[in-house]
């Protein structure tokens, strides 16, 4: 099933996500839905705060930027090609890599795109869909991507990391979505 994404200015969006437990309810329903809602809205990554679950879970495929990439730019990138996974109870254990400008967006912000600094490589620990534990080293796109659905779990946006003067130009956009005044190819549920 689709699931609506939430819009910037929901609360949940900047709340952080709990962990959950194994027997966590309709856990396989859930990430079945936000694998197709991910796909459905032509997005490499969603975590569970833009569905309206403050729980620390994220889908990504950073498999799909590589198989699209027409110009050639992810060349030359080092995570070629890509991953594919579901991130549960994820957590950073390391940081490493000069941060490097990429330009970014996200689904509970549509139609707006930054460029945002990230560090080239992330070490996460987390349990798989199958709850089964991993600690894996993650670079170039793959981290990026990774880093910005970590993000959400957080309870930060990409535009956190943009300038303060950037952000304060991007004001009246911000309240366009979060007052549904928006059109996009996917649903979407938008604050009170």
């Amino acid at each position: 099933m689709i699931l609506p994404i939430v819009a910037y200015g929901s609360p949940v969006l900047r709340k952080i996500a709990e962990d959950i437990s194994p027997d966590y309810p309709g856990l396989e329903k859930l990430l079945a839905d936000m694998w197709e809602t991910m796909y459905e809205s032509n997005g490499v990554g969603l975590a569970a705060p833009q569905v309206n679950k403050s729980i620390r879970i994220f889908t990504m495929d950073s498999v799909q930027i590589f198989e699209n990439d027409e110009d050639g730019d992810t060349d030359k990138y080092t995570d070629a090609p890509g991953y594919k996974g579901v991130f549960i109870n994820a957590h950073i254990t390391a940081l490493n890599g000069e941060p490097w400008s990429y330009n970014e967006g996200c689904l509970s912000i549509p139609k707006i795109r930054e460029d945002i600094n990230r560090h080239e490589t992330v070490t996460l620990s987390y349990v798989d869909e199958n709850f089964a534990a991993q600690t894996k080293t993650f670079n170039g796109i793959t981290a990026r991507v990774i880093l910005h659905e970590y993000d959400h779990l957080e309870g930060k946006l990409f535009i956190d990391h943009i300038k303060p003067l950037k952000r304060t130009l991007l004001k009246r956009k911000l309240d366009d979505i979060s007052k549904g005044k928006i059109r996009v190819d996917y649903r979407m549920v938008f604050p009170k």
